[in-house]
């Protein structure tokens, strides 16, 4: 089983299968730890140079290779600029989550990513933010010049379809344990992700309806998950709250169609790309009205309030019980995800790489 890749990872992935093709005629560099290739290859035309390191790999020994043999533009696709880089450097900011949620995360962490997001930040000949939301916080909170920002979507899998093979749902329903009707959530249990209230929320419905679709969380723990362990297992029924754990990737079209609506209800997000997973599927969604997220859904899902649990109840009931209203919010999600492209987001980015040499120079 592949487990599901963390957003940046699968950022990173994407836009390297994409670049590829259009920088045919450079040579492209992959810089990596250690690798196995196991689960994703780089494209043909794509080296990878390994540096194996025990500790600080980006600051130390990236920095050692940048000194001796620096390439024409580094391009760092998560938060951390190496100590010694080429002139022209191009970075990706995904979110600013350790400054708007600082407890969120936790304290080495948010230190690290405080130094490094800024060092990253202000020393990049350009800045890649993912969204809108992400470039006013720079500006706002790290005093990043604007005129040295750029915004680049995020794209969405192409892979990710709509499933309606009636015995292939039944299948995933049966293997993972889940129920006819459910709502799904995907991605790692966090506080940031904000589970509790929307647990919280889902139980106030089930509690005036106990027909209402079953909750599912699927993906693994992380920092802090106890709280939402322990808000789940508070579940009114055997079938209220489920926690499937890893889910394989092979997997997520078909959790995606057999579910009533994906519920994101998240704190904080720098972009969100499961809202346009899910909307990719023909899936309805219900995410924040915060953050990048309105930016990302525009007017294609259900927003709520997420500090909440009312807000968030109702969405759950009116999703749960209006099938017009779940047919509009699937349309308009399959219309609303064909404005997003890694093609694009890659042809933009080769634009921003090519904008640094020049700026460089």
């Amino acid at each position: 089983m592949v487990p599901l890749p963390t957003g940046t990872e699968q950022y990173s992935r994407e836009i390297i299968d994409h670049l590829a093709p259009l920088a045919a005629h450079d040579h492209m560099t992959l810089y990596v730890n250690r690798w196995d290739g196991t689960d994703w290859r780089p494209p043909s035309g794509v080296g990878v140079r390994e540096l194996p390191s025990q500790r600080g790999w980006t600051h130390a020994r990236l920095s050692m290779e940048m000194l001796r043999f620096a390439p024409d533009v580094l391009f760092v696709p998560a938060h951390s600029v190496p100590l010694w880089h080429p002139r022209a450097t191009v970075v990706t900011v995904h979110d600013l989550g350790y400054r708007r949620l600082p407890d969120a995360h936790p304290g080495s962490s948010r230190l690290y990513r405080v130094w490094s997001t800024r060092f990253s930040a202000r020393t990049a000949t350009r800045v890649i933010a993912v969204s809108q939301s992400t470039k006013r916080d720079l500006v706002d909170m790290e005093g990043i010049p604007e005129e040295r920002i750029r915004v680049v979507h995020h794209g969405v899998d192409t892979s990710l379809q709509r499933v309606e093979n009636v015995a292939q749902l039944r299948d995933v329903r049966r293997r993972y344990g889940l129920p006819e009707r459910y709502f799904l959530y995907v991605g790692t249990l966090q506080p940031r992700k904000n589970l509790q209230r929307l647990i919280q929320a889902h139980r106030r419905l089930r509690e005036s309806d106990a027909d209402a679709p079953s909750l599912v969380l699927a993906g693994q723990t992380g920092w802090m998950a106890d709280p939402i362990m322990r808000e789940a297992r508070q579940g009114i029924s055997a079938d209220s709250v489920i926690l499937t754990g890893y889910v394989d990737r092979a997997d997520l079209a078909s959790l995606l169609s057999a579910s009533v609506a994906f519920v994101y209800p998240s704190l904080y997000e720098g972009f969100g790309m499961p809202v346009l997973e899910a909307m990719s599927c023909g899936t309805p969604v219900l995410t924040s009205n915060v953050s990048s997220l309105p930016e990302v859904a525009g007017d294609s899902a259900m927003l709520v309030d997420p500090g909440n649990v009312d807000s968030i109840c109702e969405g759950l009931r009116q999703l749960a019980n209006d099938s017009a209203l779940r047919e509009d919010l699937r349309r308009r999600g399959l219309e609303r995800v064909c404005q997003f492209s890694w093609d694009r987001a890659a042809r933009e980015t080769l634009a921003v790489l090519r904008e640094a040499v020049d700026a460089a120079r």
